[in-house]
């Protein structure tokens, strides 16, 4: 039975150039199919441009993000993520989130951000690495994460998923929590 989640509504947060293509449209798709109005946000208004070239509409720059405002925020990751790991905005959005008792959520390298804001201090968590790249990881553990070598790790309302293989799971994770 598909879950519908009618008038929840949920902020994507991209990178305004390089966000990961799939890691933001196939959980969109999966939230609009059941009824989710998105908005999506970056650090400016316009189109934002994905690593493969799918554009984004960008309604809202970070700043202008009230938490309350939504039931779920979404950190979407790529490359062009990063430059938001240390965004007082991303972070006062995260903190809004928690705040709230809303869902926040974060993929790839985003759920760094999360970690750096002190969300995830207690919490279990996963983020992107490779064999030879474990920063995110360590950052994760530095700031009181438990890191878990999954593709996605739920905590409370928090969702947390380590790249574009694990999107669909993290769309649904997401509905699941909304529905809660």
């Amino acid at each position: 039975m598909e879950q519908k989640i009618i008038d929840k509504k949920i902020l994507m947060i991209v990178a305004f150039r390089d966000f990961k293509d799939e890691e933001y449209f196939i959980p969109r798709e999966i939230l609009e199919k059941a009824g989710a109005e998105i908005t999506v946000a970056s650090d400016k208004r316009g189109v934002a441009y994905g690593v493969a070239g799918g554009e984004a509409n960008v309604g809202l720059t970070i700043n202008e993000v009230e938490g309350d405002d939504f039931d779920a925020i979404i950190f979407i990751g790529g490359g062009g993520a990063q430059k938001y790991i240390e965004n007082v905005d991303c972070h006062r959005v995260a903190w809004e989130a928690v705040a709230g008792e809303r869902v926040l959520a974060a993929i790839c390298i985003a759920p760094a951000i999360l970690a750096r804001a002190g969300v995830l201090k207690g919490k279990r968590a996963t983020v992107w690495s490779s064999p030879m790249e474990k920063t995110a990881i360590k950052m994760l553990e530095e700031n009181g994460a438990r890191y878990q070598n999954q593709d996605v790790v739920v905590d409370g309302k928090i969702i947390t998923a380590n790249g574009p293989w694990a999107a669909e799971e993290f769309g649904r994770k997401i509905i699941e929590k909304l529905i809660l």
